[in-house]
């Protein structure tokens, strides 16, 4: 079966510095017509900065969306045409004055396909050095150094809540944890 949905309208209804925000009138496989809200969003990045001792490098801030503060892996919005690895390197230093000297490529997925595009990049950061953290004018931030297995278990206790953090941290923990 063909569930290929044709776009027969798009609306822009609203432009921001992070998002944008249409409405589509699609037609569906079977013939009838239905609406489609769409967030169109530049992408972002996510780091899994592994310190020597096997502490990923974290950090503390709150999310306005869901009025509390999440800890989470450093991440970021990629730039208009930014190469993801660089838009990594360059968050995971604004956020937690961090460089790495090794950087590999984990993953991308998309974060929320039902009503948004953002696709994020998953790296995992190794050779931690200290940098200057500089993050942006309204970025409050607490860097926090957790031991990879207390991470996990984090999840699984509710503490750590957001998907990036929850995929990256399962995926470093399945590659560098020891059972």
């Amino acid at each position: 079966m063909n569930f290929t949905e044709k776009t027969k309208d798009s609306k822009d209804i609203f432009s921001g510095r992070i998002i944008k925000v249409r409405v589509d009138t699609v037609e569906l496989p079977d013939g009838r017509e239905s609406t489609r809200e769409i967030v169109e969003h530049s992408g972002a990045v996510a780091v899994l900065a592994v310190d020597d001792k096997k502490n990923l490098i974290m950090v503390r801030q709150y999310r306005k969306p869901l009025e509390r503060v999440l800890l989470e892996i450093p991440a970021g919005t990629l730039e208009r045409d930014e190469e993801p690895l660089l838009c990594a390197q360059r968050e995971l230093e604004e956020e937690t004055g961090f460089l790495a000297e090794k950087w590999d490529y984990l993953l991308s997925y998309y974060s929320a396909p039902g009503f948004c595009d953002e696709q994020l990049h998953l790296y995992i950061a190794q050779g931690l050095k200290t940098g200057v953290a500089r993050p942006d004018g309204d970025e409050f931030l607490e860097t926090v150094a957790v031991p990879i297995e207390e991470a996990y278990d984090m999840i699984f206790q509710g503490h750590i809540i957001d998907g990036k953090s929850i995929i990256g941290i399962q995926y470093v923990y399945n590659l560098m944890v020891e059972r």
